[in-house]
């Protein structure tokens, strides 16, 4: 039985582990025939049938920017509070733990809709970067929350009872203790929001908008690149190959991103150890 269940641990972990890799060479296979680094800076020709994706990887970046600079502040304050206030507020805890399950299980393109609603009409912002980011700040949110408040509950009980038994506020300690050992959650919990709004279409094509050119401000319209590769894969005859170009640039700068959080991890853990 016990060999039985290792083989069939391996086995799924193979599969995935395959189906990943079959759909890293398709892509890479299909973009690198056709790829220079010219691609990388100039602006769409012809529709995006020619020309780069200098503008969409700068729509894309800025759309992460609001994104983040939200969802960190408010994910690590909902997170903080839903671990550390969780005994003296339980009905109000409880609400914010139903909301955030109901959120995470909302489809994406649903949250566009929402976000097209309150962001580009109610609050006059239009088709706009800020639209967008915004709207992929509600939607990654859960997830953010989640990854932080299971981080922030691994932290020993005895990192919060010896600050107050030397006389320190609870505020002093979440500031000084709680934040200070919890930052590797918050950085695994960017990565993933991260991760999620690289690949998000529904909510952007309703809030962001299509426009391929270089936005001027957080209030112009901006296409994410994930937008990018459905315009051309659907809509644009003979795009094909910019898509997959497209698509190769995406999964690269999720690489990077998750590389270099990592990086900033383990610095972070091998300086905590020698301290």
């Amino acid at each position: 039985m016990e060999r039985m269940t290792k083989f069939l641990a391996w086995l799924s972990a193979g599969i995935l582990l395959l189906i990943l890799v079959l759909m890293v060479q398709d892509i890479f296979v299909n973009s690198l025939r056709h790829f220079d680094f010219s691609f990388l800076s100039q602006d769409p020709l012809s529709g995006g049938r020619k020309g780069g994706i200098f503008p969409i990887i700068i729509s894309t970046l800025l759309i992460l920017g609001v994104c983040m600079i939200v969802i960190v502040p408010m994910g690590l304050g909902t997170a903080l509070f839903l671990s550390e206030y969780s005994d003296e507020h339980p009905k109000v805890v409880h609400i914010v733990r139903k909301a955030l399950e109901i959120l995470s299980g909302v489809p994406s393109i649903v949250f566009g809709l929402f976000g097209n609603a309150l962001f580009c009409v109610f609050l006059g912002f239009g088709f706009s970067i800020w639209s967008g980011g915004l709207t992929l700040a509600i939607m990654s949110m859960p997830l953010f929350i989640r990854t932080v408040e299971e981080g922030i509950r691994t932290i020993p009980k005895n990192y919060r009872l010896v600050p107050l038994s030397l006389g320190l506020g609870r505020t002093t300690t979440i500031r000084s203790i709680i934040i200070p050992y919890a930052l590797p959650f918050v950085i695994v919990g960017g990565v993933l929001s991260i991760g999620r709004s690289l690949a998000e279409t529904a909510a952007l094509i309703f809030t962001s908008g299509y426009v391929d050119r270089m936005p001027e401000s957080l209030s112009d319209s901006g296409r994410a690149l994930s937008i990018h590769i459905y315009d051309l894969t659907m809509n644009v005859p003979g795009g094909d190959t910019n898509a997959y170009k497209t698509a190769m640039v995406l999964i690269v700068l999720i690489f990077i991103t998750n590389g270099l959080f990592t990086i900033v991890l383990k610095t972070w853990y091998k300086k905590r150890i020698i301290l």
